[in-house]
This record gives structure tokens, C-alpha cells and sequence, in this order.
């Protein structure tokens, strides 16, 4: 079951950079500040910066999917067509994130909580 939009991540070049223009366009600290990813929180939503991205091979921004079983929608997205990009992985505490590229090339992200 789908759960709505929960976060999108760019890749960043320059990861001060970026943090300093989604301050400016957010008006809201990073929740998160490590080298290796910053996350800002706008109501329900994330928005991530991921300085390691484009050598990931992201191409650009990333929607992620709040999910409930991130294993069976990852599995039901690969049966109806999707290659994999990434396969589950925690970041986290429990939360597990997973994505995809669908029949056109677009990425789609999966996250699902961790559990309470």
C-alpha cells in the first residue's frame, strides 16, 4: 500500500552549496547534516541532498514512495516491467529504502519506516 509522496533526493556536486539554496527555498534548518546526506523536513515531506548520487548514477531528482511492505511493492514493480537500480537497503535505524527505473527510465524510490 502507497502512503504518498515521502521524500525526493538530488544528487549534489557541491553539497554545501545545495544546502545553503534549499535553506534558502525551504526557510527551514536540515534535520540532518552529515558528509554524506542532508535532510530537510517541510511538513511530511523530505527533501534530501546526496553528495555521492551522481556516482550512484542518479541523473537527477528521485521521488521515494512511502510504502507499507517495501520487499512486496519492489518485487510487484520488477513483475510488471521496472529494472532495478538499487536493491533494499536500511539507512537507518530500520528504515529501508529501495529503487527502480521504470520502462521510460524514470527512477522511482521506495521507503518504508522503520518499524516503532
Amino acid at each position: 500500500m502507497i502512503d504518498g509522496l515521502k521524500t525526493i533526493v538530488y544528487p549534489v556536486h557541491d553539497l554545501d552549496r545545495a544546502k545553503a539554496l534549499f535553506h534558502a527555498l525551504l526557510g527551514v534548518e536540515p534535520y540532518a547534516d552529515t558528509p554524506y546526506y542532508v535532510g530537510f523536513r517541510t511538513g511530511t515531506h523530505e527533501i534530501g541532498l546526496d553528495p555521492e548520487g551522481h556516482a550512484k548514477g542518479m541523473t537527477g531528482p528521485v521521488p521515494h514512495w512511502r510504502v507499507a511492505d517495501i520487499r512486496e511493492t519492489l518485487a510487484a514493480l520488477l513483475e510488471a516491467g521496472a529494472k532495478p537500480v538499487q536493491d533494499v537497503r536500511d539507512v537507518g535505524g530500520g528504515a529501508l529504502t529501495a529503487s527502480v527505473r521504470d520502462q521510460d527510465g524514470n527512477p522511482v524510490g521506495l521507503f518504508q519506516d522503520a518499524p516503532a
